[in-house]
């Protein structure tokens, strides 16, 4: 994802975080983990078409991961459905499907009257529709594989655990397009190696697909569904490459300074086009009695290392 930054957006009490995603239009092969170029299907004596995954451990090169089907143009997948990305090329298993407004700026809008630009940005102006994604966890196997191509290492929400309102992270959990699943079956009882996926996720050979929600994966969805439902989602096309923007609300997290508490640390990033820049701001508090002030941030500077050739794409503060 060189070139494309995800961005946080503070706001007084809450806190948001976005994901973002960039591709090539026109370049959605089905990828071999651990390799730049398309891997072509093996067609067994039967005609089936097999997937295959790249292991390196050992001196493995590929290895029969299951059979494909055919995707569904309509309709969404179940949980349990194993699939392949088809950008990233990794393994997973859907847990559930989200419904969320998609604001493609690709698509023209068809109405002539005012409609829906939630961004407020350029003269574009389009109309959010329904779009499918999944909520996934990934293959534990295939990560190493992808990770200079997708930061999809963690997942992370602002959870309520008996009152502790503390950030968590969830690692190798992701949201997924529809139109980026590529299902298959296998005869694996446990297809997926993730630590999470026998606790969500129960066996079924009876069932279609043959693996079903444990109770604990619904308590789990229940009890998170505020910091983990999608609500949004952004796309626009510049010169072919295509950026998709998922913002998340992480919930309320206001520190409280206390004589049991008296400090606050927290850590943050910007990135800027140039190699140096000043900051300043202030921050807001309350008081007991409901009543607000500012307090000032000192203004510094941001300065690159004079002995790198070119700048780097964060600065931290």
């Amino acid at each position: 994802m060189a070139g494309c930054v995800a961005r946080r957006a503070l706001a007084v009490g809450s806190r948001w975080w976005s994901r973002s995603l960039a591709t090539a239009r026109g370049s959605r092969p089905l990828c071999a983990v651990g390799e730049a170029g398309a891997l072509p299907p093996v067609a067994s004596a039967t005609t089936r078409r097999h997937l295959s995954s790249r292991n390196r451990a050992e001196g493995k090169v590929l290895e029969t991961v299951g059979v494909f089907e055919v995707p569904k143009q309509n309709g969404k997948y179940e949980t349990g459905q194993l699939f392949l990305h088809s950008v990233f090329g990794y393994r997973g298993v859907v847990l559930f499907p989200w419904q969320a407004r998609l604001y493609d700026r690709d698509v023209a809008s068809a109405a002539p009257e005012k409609t829906e630009n939630p961004a407020g940005h350029g003269s574009k102006e389009v109309k959010g529709k329904t779009h499918t994604y999944y909520q996934v966890l990934i293959d534990a196997r295939d990560c190493p594989h992808i990770s200079q191509r997708s930061q999809t290492e963690a997942v992370t929400f602002l959870a309520n655990h008996d009152d502790s309102r503390a950030l968590y992270a969830i690692p190798g959990l992701d949201y997924v397009s529809h139109e980026d699943i590529l299902p298959y079956t296998s005869t694996d009882q446990v297809p997926i190696q993730h630590e999470l996926f026998e606790r969500f996720l129960l066996y079924d050979q009876t069932k279609a697909p043959p693996f079903v929600a444990r109770e604990t994966l619904r308590a789990w969805q229940e009890k998170n569904h505020p910091w983990l439902e999608l609500s949004d989602v952004h796309r626009e096309t510049t010169e072919n490459i295509r950026v998709t923007v998922i913002p998340f609300y992480m919930g309320m997290r206001e520190p409280v300074l206390s004589k049991e508490q008296p400090a606050f640390q927290y850590s943050s990033h910007v990135s800027l086009q140039a190699s140096s820049g000043h900051m300043w701001g202030t921050f807001r508090f309350e008081r007991p009695d409901g009543s607000h002030f500012d307090v000032r941030i000192p203004p510094f500077s941001l300065e690159s290392n004079k002995d790198e050739k070119t700048p780097p794409s964060g600065l931290h503060w």
